[in-house]
């Protein structure tokens, strides 16, 4: 078992994901990262190492659209340690048409609702194990542009949509992870272990990945100063981190103030978070992905 503070993060081979990764190793941290590609991943590990050399970095591979592979992963990292400080889930997706995944769920729910439902749920004995464990869910104000809500439907629609279109769904994830962070922070009350979201503001990494003027775009936007990724990297840290955010739980804060932020309706409603929590687990148990 390590001697440090151990912090799990996903999506962290680029973007805000690998700015809070470096920026934890930095602060001695032993960091445990999620990677698809070893590629990316030894890629990952060499940035990590240049900034902090002495940094323990460990990667767990698989694919997070996949719940199969979340569980094995969650598995194999709670196998390794048996206590974990922190936990980002960090990891999206906004994808601008409609990708089923081979197990059947809509590519841009899995990855940025189900799939850190599911990691957090099977790494929950090793978090409760340290006592006063961070649990810290990357959301967004895109959450206002959630459309309609649909429960338990909106989980399991697989319906095509436009790139005008791919707004709502992104929004609506955004809005799960919102629900999740309240509705988790209440179940893990007196435990010691906090659950908090954050929006990290507009940032340019991984910007419209699928879009062919993105990388135009995003040479535009770095030279107007707009999107810098360090600022969305830095309230995640502090949520990790800093002394303030201490024993605070089930809230939502926003980049650079740090404050909190009332979500939008039904954000923060406790018999919709309730609802969204109870069709969730209902839907992995049918999958036998969970008991």
């Amino acid at each position: 078992m390590s001697a440090y503070p151990i912090v799990v993060i996903t999506g962290a081979t680029s973007g805000l994901g690998q700015l809070v990764a470096i920026e934890l190793a930095k602060r001695g941290n032993h960091i445990v990262l999620t990677a698809r590609s070893k590629n990316r991943a030894e890629m990952a590990r060499k940035m990590i190492k240049d900034f902090a050399p002495k940094a323990e970095v460990d990667f767990f591979f698989g694919d997070l659209s996949l719940m199969e592979d979340v569980r094995r992963i969650g598995n194999e990292i709670k196998a390794a340690y048996s206590k974990i400080d922190a936990l980002v889930n960090n990891a999206g997706l906004h994808a601008f048409e409609q990708r089923i995944t081979s197990e059947g769920f809509a590519e841009m729910i899995a990855v940025n609702y189900l799939a850190p439902w599911l990691l957090t749920h099977t790494l929950q004995e090793s978090l409760l194990n340290s006592e006063n464990a961070r649990i810290v869910n990357v959301a967004s104000e895109a959450s206002h542009n959630h459309g309609e809500l649909k429960l338990p439907e909106d989980l399991t629609n697989t319906s095509t949509f436009t790139a005008r279109g791919s707004s709502a769904l992104y929004g609506k994830t955004k809005l799960f992870e919102i629900m999740f962070t309240g509705e988790m922070a209440r179940r893990l009350s007196g435990t010691g272990v906090t659950v908090n979201a954050l929006n990290p503001g507009f940032n340019v990494t991984g910007l419209g990945r699928e879009l062919w003027f993105a990388s135009m775009l995003e040479c535009i936007l770095n030279f107007l100063h707009i999107g810098d990724p360090r600022k969305g990297a830095n309230i995640i840290t502090r949520l990790v981190v800093d002394p303030e955010y201490q024993g605070v739980t089930g809230g939502y804060f926003n980049v650079g103030t740090g404050a909190p932020i009332v979500p939008v309706y039904p954000g923060g409603d406790i018999t919709m978070q309730n609802k969204l929590w109870n069709v969730t687990k209902e839907l992995l148990q049918q999958r036998g992905l969970i008991e």
